[in-house]
């Protein structure tokens, strides 16, 4: 079922690659960012996700939220975190929830479990080890999600992306990375999965070299088309006893 949906953070690189790929599956889209979007055919409101104001006219008439807004860095102060990733996320969910929009997808990362040792597969749900105060923020918006599933019966997905980006930039990122094609595959699945409660699901491409295990998101409809092996030829091998390839969270593990 197509979806009116919000995208917060739309101006970043996740949000513009929304913002093309998903009117394709008939989704109507609104874009909310604290910069202005130009060149684009899609509804635009500037504002911060803080404000209580700008979530509501956000919000209206909306049935589905992307949240990607957001600091994106493990090395953001505490302070700088608590404003956006903390506050703004509750802010979000809870505007979601009085404007009556009933799905929400939500952009984590690795990084909240990133103290999980590297196997040859992790597991689809592993327990929650954040790396970093970032990693930290990001937990509690899974956190957050699950409450809100539970409590008002709300359809949440957490996202634990890996590596975006338009090709793998790194070795490690041979396991981590997730394409922008499939980047929409996943947030489609999530958008449209009629069986969907609370789910966290691996933002990962089908790599052959992944470390994460597909199960959950695949049981969403996720079908991933994309794998970092095309990239591979050239890129040196890591070290396994390397922090970078033995977590979840790579080098963050040791700053």
């Amino acid at each position: 079922m197509a979806e009116h949906v919000l995208v917060t953070g739309a101006a970043g690189r996740i949000g513009r690659c929304l913002a093309d790929g998903l009117p394709a599956h008939g989704h109507t889209l609104r874009l909310l960012d604290m910069v202005p979007i130009e060149d684009t055919p899609h509804e635009v409101v500037v504002g911060d996700i803080t404000d209580p104001a700008v979530l509501e006219r956000a919000m209206k008439g909306v049935t589905a939220v992307v949240h990607l807004a957001g600091i994106p860095s493990t090395s953001a102060s505490f302070e700088r975190l608590l404003t956006a990733n903390i506050e703004g996320t509750y802010r979000v969910f809870e505007a979601a929830r009085a404007a009556g929009a009933g799905r929400l997808v939500y952009a984590s990362s690795n990084h909240a479990v990133g103290f999980v040792p590297r196997s040859e597969m992790a597991p689809a749900d592993p327990p929650i080890a954040p790396d970093s105060h970032y990693g930290v923020s990001k937990a509690y918006g899974e956190a957050l999600g699950r409450y809100y599933a539970d409590r008002y019966g709300m359809r949440v997905a957490s996202l634990r992306i890996g590596t975006f980006a338009p090709r793998p930039p790194s070795p490690r990122s041979l396991s981590t990375w997730i394409s922008p094609g499939d980047m929409v595959r996943l947030v489609q699945a999530c958008l449209t999965a009629p069986d969907l409660t609370y789910a966290a699901v691996w933002g990962v491409s089908a790599n052959t070299r992944r470390w994460w295990d597909l199960s959950v998101g695949r049981a969403l409809g996720y079908e991933p088309e994309d794998d970092a092996e095309a990239y591979a030829e050239g890129m040196p091998e890591l070290d396994p006893d390397d922090p970078e390839y033995a977590y979840v969270g790579g080098n963050v593990v040791r700053d």
